[in-house]
């Protein structure tokens, strides 16, 4: 098996051991939580330039689609996707979103984030939130997310901030230490990646301190 496949196969486990008690973690208060927000705030902006139109969404690496259930309360929400490689937080997300106001716009899909099994252009926003660290190829990945977006669209990529102390022994050192095979890119690499990836119009502003997050955002 190719050592990049072991990467995923290692990465799938990991999360199928942790779906049960991912909504509990303490990680929701420092991370998830306020990735979730930034994301909600980029949306709206990007919203407000757009005079608020119907949006396609697609999270990728969607966990227990935390997310994409509180944006079906943003009334010009269309179909709503979330995707992940576990199938275990797959089924967690299904639930939530079973459970969702209009149900019927919601999606699981269990994929890998390098091989989307989605059809060009046909999302208006892309989120992934804290999940790229485990793609062994981020520049596929990226090119991916640039291929399902439609012109206008806009990418949402929240990862660790590892370009200082604090990031880099929480993210560097300790989430390397117990998620093994990962990769928190700085952001001068990150930035590379997604303009290769044919993005424009990036931004990338560092949230929290504690546990600091690189908030990247660009248009397609």
């Amino acid at each position: 098996m190719p050592q990049s496949e072991i990467v995923k196969a290692h990465a799938r486990d990991y999360f199928e051991r942790w779906a049960l008690r991912y909504d509990r973690s303490w990680l929701n208060e420092f991370v998830f939580f306020p990735s979730i927000r930034a994301c909600q705030e980029e949306i709206l902006r990007w919203q407000r330039i757009r005079a608020a139109r119907a949006f396609d969404m697609l999270d990728v690496g969607c966990g227990t689609g935390t997310l994409l259930s509180l944006m079906a309360s943003d009334e010009h929400s269309e179909r709503l996707v979330g995707l992940d490689f576990s199938r275990e937080m797959l089924s967690r997300a299904a639930a939530k979103f079973a459970g969702a106001e209009r149900a019927a716009r919601f999606f699981a899909i269990n994929a890998d984030a390098e091989r989307l099994p989605l059809a060009d252009a046909s999302f208006d926003v892309v989120t992934c939130c804290n999940s790229f660290h485990h793609y062994p190829h981020q520049r596929r990945a990226l090119d991916e997310f640039a291929r399902v977006l439609r012109p206008g669209g806009i990418l949402i990529l929240i990862d660790g901030f590892r370009d200082n102390v604090i990031g880099w022994f929480i993210f560097d050192v300790c989430v390397a230490g117990v998620e093994k095979h990962v990769h928190h890119a700085p952001w001068s690499e990150l930035r590379s990646l997604i303009d290769a990836a044919g993005f424009e119009r990036l931004t990338q502003r560092k949230m929290n301190v504690l546990a600091p997050l690189l908030v990247n955002v660009a248009v397609r």
